[in-house]
C-alpha cells in the first residue's frame, strides 16, 4: 500500500503523514469542478490532485494557433467535431481529467450532456510546464492509454518541442522541432501543423 509520502508527493501536497481522504464524484463535482482560480483540480480515483493550470495568460497564444488552423480546416469541410479547451472529462468511470486541449465530436459533446457521462478524446494536446515532473506526466500518459486515447501531443514551450505519442497503446513517440509538421492522424489526417506554426507569435 501506498504511503502518505508517496502519495502527497504525487499529488502535489504537502505531506503530512495522513492519507488523502477520498470523496465520492458527487462530493468533487459539488466542491471542485466549478471552482475557478489558478488551480486545476481533477478527481483520479476518489483523490482530489490540486495542480497549477497550465493554460496561463502567457500560453494562451498556443490554444490561439491550434483552434484556429482547426477552424479553417473545419470551414474547408476537411474535419469536423470541436477541438476544446480545459473541459471536464470523466475518461473513466473513477478518473476525471481536465486536459489542455482535446478533440471531441458533436455525439460526444452531445452525451457529455448526461449525469455523470463517460467520454474519452480520441486526441489530447497538453501543454508542459516547469511544474510538471517526468513522473507525473507518465502517469497522466498511462491513464490515457488505459482509457483508449489514441493521440496525444505534449507541447514543451520552453523547448518549442512536441512529443508526439502515437501507434498502437500510444507507444511509438516522435519529437517534432523547427519545422518538422506534428499530425494527428490516423485520428485527424488533415490535422497536420508545424512546429512553428503551433509557437508562432504575432509579435
Amino acid at each position: 500500500m501506498p504511503t502518505a509520502s508517496a502519495i502527497s508527493s504525487k499529488i502535489g501536497m504537502p505531506n503530512t503523514g495522513i492519507l488523502p481522504r477520498r470523496i465520492t464524484w458527487e462530493e468533487f463535482e459539488r466542491k471542485y469542478l466549478n471552482r475557478e482560480d489558478e488551480y486545476k483540480y481533477e478527481w483520479v480515483h476518489g483523490i482530489v490532485e490540486k495542480t497549477k493550470r497550465t493554460m496561463n495568460p502567457y500560453q494562451i497564444f498556443l490554444q490561439r494557433n491550434l483552434t484556429e488552423f482547426f477552424y479553417r480546416l473545419k470551414f474547408e469541410g476537411k474535419i469536423n467535431g470541436q477541438l476544446m479547451a480545459e473541459t471536464d472529462l470523466r475518461i473513466q468511470k473513477d478518473l476525471h481529467r481536465r486536459p489542455d486541449m482535446a478533440w471531441l465530436t458533436d455525439l460526444q459533446i452531445d452525451n457529455l450532456m448526461q449525469p455523470g457521462a463517460v467520454e474519452v478524446p480520441a486526441f489530447v494536446i497538453e501543454i508542459v510546464s516547469k511544474n510538471d515532473d517526468g513522473e507525473s506526466l507518465e502517469k497522466k500518459m498511462d491513464e490515457y492509454r488505459a482509457a483508449g486515447v489514441q493521440l496525444v501531443w505534449q507541447l514543451f514551450p520552453a523547448a518549442k518541442t512536441v512529443h508526439v505519442y502515437s501507434g498502437k497503446n500510444m507507444r511509438q513517440m516522435k519529437v517534432c522541432k523547427a519545422d518538422d509538421v506534428c499530425t494527428a492522424a490516423p485520428v485527424l489526417d488533415a490535422f497536420a501543423i508545424s512546429v512553428e506554426e503551433i509557437f508562432k507569435r504575432s509579435n
